[in-house]
Formats: structure tokens, C-alpha cells, sequence
């Protein structure tokens, strides 16, 4: 299912020599074992390691929602693997963007960085079929951010 967006890293990756500076993102909400986890989850396969991608959470949880584990493998995304992480300064600051989803308040601001908070749904204590169309909001976010972030990267004169 991740077609349109493998295309478009492939079509990416033939300019690959052109970019001087890897863009990076973060990804926060609030427990970072839903949202943030399959934005950084799209993230991660849709550039094909064009962007360092990290996300974290204000209060984590000891581990992913398993229902978004199982609904991101659905479509080919595999997050089992990952941690949720507690949103530090230093993230924030090495991030040239920063998504947050619901927890907007508790981020720093620092200048020069992109912020823009995503409302969505949590999907903890949803079934699967309920969030199905969370995560397939997040994906075309991502796909949108991608597209935003390869285009404003800079290339040399």
C-alpha cells in the first residue's frame, strides 16, 4: 500500500546527490505509542532515509499501542521495534521541524524551526477498526510534510 509514496522516493533518490544537509523531523503527542510512533513510522519508509526522523512524547508510555502496531504492519509499516521516548530539549533543538499532536504546550520553542500541530484523534483504547482512518490521516500528512520538506531542501548553486 505504499506505492504512491515508494515512487515518490524513487524520484527523490535520482536528485539524492543534489542535497547538502539531511532535513530532520520530530514527531511528538503525548504517551508516544500511537500517533507520533506511525507518523515517524510513514516518515521513516516513505523518504527512504532522506529525513532523520525522530519523536518522543511528554509522558511516555512503557510501550507502543499494540492496536497501531497492527494497523500500521497492515500496510506494510513495521513499528514493533520501537520505544516510546520522553521529549527533551536537545531533540527538539537538532529537529529542523517539529509536529506535535496534542501536546503542543510542553514543546520548546526555538527559533528558526518549523512547528505545526496536527489534531488527531489518540488512538489509545480504539479498536483497530477505529483507527484505521487515524493512521491513514497521518500517512497523507507525512506525505504532504515529505513532499514540503525535499522541496525547501537546499541544493547547491
Amino acid at each position: 500500500m505504499l506505492e504512491r509514496g515508494r515512487w515518490l522516493v524513487l524520484l527523490l533518490k535520482e536528485g539524492e546527490d543534489q542535497l547538502t544537509q539531511k532535513p530532520s523531523v520530530l514527531f511528538v503527542c503525548v504517551h508516544n505509542a500511537g500517533r507520533s510512533q506511525m507518523a515517524a513510522g510513514f516518515m521513516k519508509a516513505l523518504s527512504g532515509g532522506m529525513v532523520d526522523v525522530l519523536s518522543a512524547g511528554s509522558e511516555p508510555k512503557d510501550q507502543i499501542n499494540p492496536i497501531a502496531i497492527q494497523v500500521m504492519a497492515e500496510v506494510g509499516v513495521d513499528i514493533r521495534r520501537e520505544v516510546p521516548k520522553v521529549l527533551t530539549t536537545g531533540a527538539v533543538k537538532e529537529s529542523d521541524v517539529v509536529i506535535t499532536m496534542g501536546c503542543g504546550d510542553t514543546c520548546p520553542i526555538f527559533p528558526g524551526k518549523r512547528y505545526e500541530d496536527w489534531e488527531l484523534d489518540d488512538p489509545a483504547g480504539l479498536s483497530a477498526e477505529e483507527v484505521r482512518p487515524i493512521r491513514d490521516e497521518i500517512k497523507q500528512r507525512v506525505e504532504r510534510l515529505l513532499a514540503e520538506i525535499l522541496m525547501a531542501s537546499p541544493t547547491p548553486d
